[in-house]
């Protein structure tokens, strides 16, 4: 599968899904991948076991060349459908998102329309989908396929730190997730340049127009602490692009179940994917 594995998505199985192979369905990505990879869980705990071939492959994204990665998967259960948000290179430009649609969580149909940047995190609010990229940039259509629209500027903007390695002006957001709990958005990110890399949380209140909301200060939920998350490897910032072998924590992605919240997240760098009860108070 690779040891440079992100993106985690979750889902539960739902009941019209046809010959399910579990009650759980991770999807996840390669830094490199030519397709997109799913592990299957009868238990949220674990064991996960991989589905060997794998799911969307690169060739069937035509919009998209040289890899494919980063999944945000969604259950339309008006439509009986698994939806798939995930991005490649776009020719001419740099790394763009597409979605695709499936009937049974294995086999996918792509849409050549280019909907945005990476690292499209999408939810739903109020009739509407919001989408983060990759850049702390905020996106919204009333079509989940279609008809995307970026606002400026980010509600994520760059930070400037300063701690044992110095100043740095331009900590961006890397990776997201999001969670929506009545109307206001709980946003988790990464940032490249943190030392370590690590998990924070900031609210926005999703009241008036959309192009109004703004960010709270953000708050850390996880930094790594234990052997599997990196802690024995050298703390330092970050770079951009992927990474093994490292003391971070990236790809967070939320998952609730019966009032439950889980953080998924990838560890050292892009070595694996490990999970953490999460309770936000």
């Amino acid at each position: 599968m690779g040891n440079k594995i992100n993106g985690p998505s979750v889902i539960r199985v739902p009941e019209w899904l046809p010959n399910p192979l579990g009650k759980y369905y991770m999807y996840f990505g390669h830094h490199d991948g030519k397709f997109i990879r799913l592990a299957y869980a009868h238990n949220l705990h674990g064991p996960w076991r991989i589905y060997e071939p794998g799911t969307l492959k690169l060739e069937q994204a035509t919009s998209l060349e040289g890899h494919i990665a980063s999944p945000d998967v969604h259950i339309d259960d008006e439509n009986k459908l698994i939806r798939m948000y995930l991005h490649g290179s776009h020719p001419g430009t740099n790394q763009r998102t597409v979605s695709a649609v499936s009937k049974d969580g294995l086999n996918f149909k792509v849409f050549d329309t280019i909907h945005g940047y990476s690292y499209f995190r999408v939810f739903q609010y109020d009739g509407a989908y919001y989408a983060m990229d990759a850049s702390g940039f905020l996106n919204r259509s009333q079509h989940p396929d279609e008809g995307w629209e970026r606002h400026e500027p980010e509600l994520i903007g760059p930070v400037s730190i300063t701690d044992e390695f110095g100043s740095r002006d331009d900590v961006r957001i890397r990776h997201s997730a999001v969670y929506v709990k009545g109307s206001t958005l709980y946003l988790f990110y990464t940032r490249k340049s943190d030392a370590p890399e690590r998990v924070f949380m900031a609210t926005i209140p999703l009241q008036g127009d959309w192009k109004s909301w703004k960010a709270s200060e953000p708050v850390e939920v996880l930094r790594p602490e234990k052997d599997y998350e990196g802690i024995n490897y050298p703390n330092q910032p970050s770079d951009k692009g992927g990474a093994k072998e490292v003391q971070e924590l990236r790809d967070p992605y939320v998952f609730e179940e019966d009032g439950k919240l889980y953080l998924f997240y990838s560890i050292a760098g892009e070595m694996g994917i490990a999970g953490a009860e999460l309770e936000i108070r």
